[in-house]
């Protein structure tokens, strides 16, 4: 399924939890053809992230729902500033208020922890990746809020590539084993899925190194300090992409974007972040 079509799946599954046999509040004191107009306001400084979202979750609803957009995903936010306005029923707008802002606080709150990554590491080539860590059935926005902070997505789930973790090296007895089970399967069955390979220390990257030419795309240097990951970097000469994961936080991101390294996997944008503070408002004229 396209970015599309997933989310108007999630949109519809999150209306159906919201709302279900109806939203007797606004049934019961508005008449169903009553127009109103809301404005979205910013109350806590951050980057902002969810306005695309926000325009397909009111049309997904109300496809003539108008929106007025002035700021876009990926802007600095202040409290005080208006984000966008969206005139349309006032059953849309009252019953598309929590998810519009659910979606959104998330979503701003990732972006805003991603982009501190990012501009640690302004000026090194490494760049940063998200990770499965997500919230069930909200992968697809949370994922979309580390693009927009400045991110790279990792793989989406397990369908999309073949990664190989230490749980899946010890139940195959060995990296060697690991790759070559994975590589018959992909030339077997998948031929379009790339092979990374997780490993806990430098003699597991000198057995990748062996094992993996012209079938691993990627090493993950699982827990290595800085000075392991340039050990092991000097060893792998470029042939394969290489990432470091685990343990890396604000405080220490630019030692490790410092020895080269392609890419920083890291959690804490997703698990870590905390929802920002935004309010969907009436405008009575």
């Amino acid at each position: 399924m396209s970015f599309t079509e997933k989310l108007h799946h999630l949109i519809k599954e999150a209306l159906l939890e919201d709302i279900g046999e109806g939203d007797h509040s606004t049934l019961s004191s508005i008449p169903a053809d009553t127009k109103g107009k809301a404005v979205l306001k910013i109350k806590q400084e951050g980057i902002l992230a969810g306005i695309a979202v926000s325009e397909e979750i009111f049309r997904y609803k109300e496809p003539r729902a108008g929106l007025k957009i002035f700021k876009n995903d990926g802007d600095p936010m202040k409290a005080g500033e208006i984000a966008f306005e969206v005139v349309a029923t006032v059953h849309t707008i009252l019953q598309c208020e929590r998810l519009v802002l659910n979606c959104m606080q998330r979503m701003s709150g990732i972006a805003t922890l991603t982009r501190q990554y990012a501009d640690k590491i302004k000026g090194y080539k490494t760049k940063i990746l998200d990770t499965r860590k997500t919230t069930p059935n909200f992968r697809l926005l949370e994922k979309e809020a580390v693009r927009i902070g400045g991110g790279v997505n990792h793989r989406f789930a397990l369908y999309d590539m073949i990664m190989l973790k230490d749980n899946h090296i010890d139940y195959c007895g060995g990296i060697e084993n690991a790759i070559d089970r994975a590589w018959y399967y992909v030339q077997n069955e998948k031929k379009d899925l790339k092979i990374e390979i997780e490993t806990r220390n430098i003699e597991d990257v000198k057995k990748v190194i062996k094992a993996g030419q012209g079938k691993v795309f990627r090493i993950m240097l699982d827990n290595f300090q800085p000075v392991q990951i340039t050990e092991a970097l000097e060893l792998i000469n470029g042939q394969f992409e290489t990432e470091a994961s685990g343990g890396i936080n604000l405080e220490n991101i630019e030692e490790y974007a410092k020895t080269g390294v392609d890419y920083v996997s890291i959690g804490a944008l997703i698990h870590q972040a905390k929802s920002l503070d935004l309010s969907l408002k009436a405008v009575v004229v």
